[in-house]
């Protein structure tokens, strides 16, 4: 959590750059578009970065501030908070239609039989 990093300071308001790295299938291009439209356009000189990156169907969220120490160099500092997520489910339609929304995509854990299944990337 973010609490729990030493010596952080304010945090930054500064609307974030995202990184989406690993959603390389269909599914995957998908979820990297609904994640991408939870936050608003940048500015260019935003020094906030949001990382999305997915490993074998987890996606990791990172939050982190750079800053250029020369033309060539950029240090990242983590600003937190960490956490992973796994996709469940995908509809469509808003929270209103919730009872009536079309199902686009659900995660069936216990009706793969065959070998393990990656969906996110083309892997």
């Amino acid at each position: 959590m973010r609490h729990d990093i030493p010596d952080l300071g304010t945090m930054s308001e500064a609307k974030p750059h995202l990184i989406t790295h690993g959603f390389s299938s269909r599914l995957g291009k998908r979820v990297s578009d609904i994640l991408r439209y939870l936050f608003p356009v940048p500015k260019d000189d935003s020094h906030r970065v949001i990382t999305f990156a997915n490993q074998d169907d987890y996606i990791s969220f990172r939050h982190h501030v750079y800053r250029k120490t020369n033309h060539r160099n950029v240090e990242l500092t983590e600003v937190g908070p960490r956490f992973e997520l796994k996709l469940y489910m995908i509809r469509q339609g808003t929270l209103e239609q919730e009872a009536t929304a079309d199902v686009e995509w659900r995660w069936h854990p216990y009706t793969n039989t065959a070998h393990k299944r990656v969906f996110l990337s083309a892997e």
